[in-house]
């Protein structure tokens, strides 16, 4: 089993704690996780297309289901969407579901795309988010 590093499940938490707050969407604070998946959607289906967003994401779940079993009934549908998130409002783990996927996604996308990369993306769509002590090389890029 790979463990989401504690350097991504921290960067993972200040992007879900940013969307929160910048969000204007309501709704519960469970599917927060899920929107900031989504919102590195827009910009990684341009670059890598819908089936690569959607190879990405299923990964991260895979990885993810296996540190938290909340997210076993979740699936990723055809168009890139995870499909039964709303439920895990109902595990007394949900907050840390949501937080692991989006470590392992992050993770993810370091690797297939790079540091500099991910921040860009991560920058461009959450400006003010934080990227202070997440990994020292990609910053300097910034």
């Amino acid at each position: 089993m790979s463990l989401a590093s504690p350097e991504n499940v921290e960067f993972a938490r200040r992007l879900i704690a940013t969307e929160a707050t910048n969000s204007s969407l309501a709704g519960t604070t469970a599917n927060v996780p899920l929107r900031v998946i989504e919102g590195l959607r827009i910009h990684l289906v341009r670059l890598s297309g819908i089936d690569g967003f959607r190879s990405l994401l299923s990964r991260a779940l895979m990885l993810a289901k296996a540190e938290v079993p909340s997210l076993a009934a979740i699936t990723v549908g055809r168009t890139g969407s995870l499909e039964g998130f709303e439920r895990i409002e109902e595990f007394p783990d949900a907050g840390t579901a949501g937080q692991i996927l989006v470590a392992h996604f992050l993770g993810l996308l370091v690797t297939f795309i790079g540091e500099s990369l991910t921040f860009r993306l991560v920058l461009d769509q959450w400006p003010d988010a934080s990227v202070e002590g997440v990994e020292s090389g990609a910053k300097e890029i910034l």
